[in-house]
């Protein structure tokens, strides 16, 4: 039993030794396609645009369904008052709900359409990013790309952002890596050469 034990326990160490090296050599980078695209110069006219679009558009869709919603309204009741058929009511009545769930859910809905405008003028830019991207992968060899903020590793992690920056001649802002240099590869210092050997001292007469 107590061999066993002892053989367990070399294994154990010998297995755990062997996952720690592993993960050593492993190599990790960190990179967000999309804050990358948002780095970009011309992103700064996606931003600019999509605020003309919630202002000009979507605003005057909301009031449009806040007119509607209280036209409707007085439409029902008065048609109430003055007994109208049911299939009338009725069909005020759908309108008005229709009309009543866009503006219960206006938030949401608002929020999907900005993300597809963005989406949509951005994608020039996403396309001038991937390929860049793409070229940093192939020469850095990662084996996993993690997204920022959720990774805690030991090992060294090399942010991808200023590789892909520097491809794309850009500067990135501080929060990605502004004002780094790329760290290339770590190579060996060279040996430094051999200190001459001491003389010995004349001997004394």
């Amino acid at each position: 039993m107590k061999k066993f034990f002892v053989t367990l326990v070399v294994f154990v160490g010998t297995l755990a030794a062997t996952i720690t090296t592993n993960a050593q050599a492993t190599k990790y980078g960190v990179f967000d396609i999309d804050l990358m695209v948002q780095a970009m110069p011309q992103y700064r006219a996606v931003d600019s645009l999509v605020q003309l679009y919630e202002r000009d558009s979507l605003q005057r869709e909301y009031d449009f369904y806040q007119g509607e919603f209280k036209r409707l309204d007085s439409t029902y009741k008065a048609d109430s008052a003055r007994k109208a058929p049911k299939s009338v009511l009725d069909q005020i009545l759908n309108q008005r709900q229709q009309i009543g769930i866009n503006l219960v859910y206006w938030q949401q809905i608002s929020q999907n359409r900005i993300e597809q405008k963005r989406g949509t003028l951005a994608q020039p830019i996403f396309e001038k990013v991937l390929p860049a991207y793409k070229k940093v992968l192939d020469a850095r060899k990662y084996d996993l790309i993690l997204k920022p903020n959720t990774f805690e590793l030991g090992s060294k992690v090399e942010n991808v952002f200023i590789f892909v920056a520097k491809e794309l001649k850009i500067t990135l802002p501080q929060e990605l890596g502004g004002g780094q240099e790329p760290q290339e590869d770590e190579k060996p210092a060279p040996a430094k050469p051999a200190a001459p050997a001491a003389k010995p001292a004349p001997k004394k007469n």
